[in-house]
């Protein structure tokens, strides 16, 4: 078989490319591969983050039972669907978050093992970090003790929370006049 490129060398590379379900293949001789650089000679896979994110919800979206509801699903801010946002792996804009949470949810805890960040914090944001941890689970505590009726309980909680949002604002004050001065 000729090379595809210049139709004079014999092909001895052959390439063949599956993208989103569409296959095509292309016959190279080694200086027309080099030339379009469609080969890496370092033999590392190429791995696209993407497309690892596509396929992992593709599976997730087929495995569902109402798979139309959700393919249906859309951002009301870009348009986005979550049918577009499976094939494609990359989100439209920060709204796209909200929209597809229910669906994103499972997927993140089965990629992650949890859906809240765990990693590393820069110690300039730690305590910040720490701080809002903390009043999402007091949020959360009051609550359940709202629902449960605890009132007394609930008080206490409800004093907490307002003495952790104090100390926030006043963290960020504080952060704010530190950059005025810089």
């Amino acid at each position: 078989m000729l090379c595809q490129e210049c139709q004079q060398n014999e092909a001895t590379i052959h390439i063949v490319k599956n993208i989103n379900g569409k296959q095509t293949e292309l016959h190279l001789c080694e200086q027309c591969a080099i030339k379009k650089e469609e080969l890496d000679f370092s033999f590392e896979p190429q791995f696209s983050l993407h497309q690892f994110f596509a396929g992992i919800l593709e599976q997730g979206l087929q495995n569902s039972r109402h798979e139309q509801d959700v393919a249906n699903l859309q951002c009301p801010s870009c348009g986005l669907t979550f049918a577009q946002f499976s094939q494609v792996g990359r989100l439209g804009c920060s709204e796209c978050y909200k929209a597809f949470e229910k669906r994103m949810k499972p997927l993140l805890r089965r990629i992650h093992a949890g859906t809240a960040h765990t990693g590393k914090v820069p110690l300039h944001v730690q305590s910040r970090v720490r701080q809002r941890r903390e009043l999402a689970q007091l949020k959360d505590k009051l609550k359940l003790k709202v629902e449960n009726e605890e009132f007394e309980e609930a008080a206490v909680l409800r004093d907490q929370i307002r003495d952790l949002e104090t100390r926030m604002q006043e963290g960020q004050k504080d952060l704010l006049d530190k950059g005025e001065e810089n």
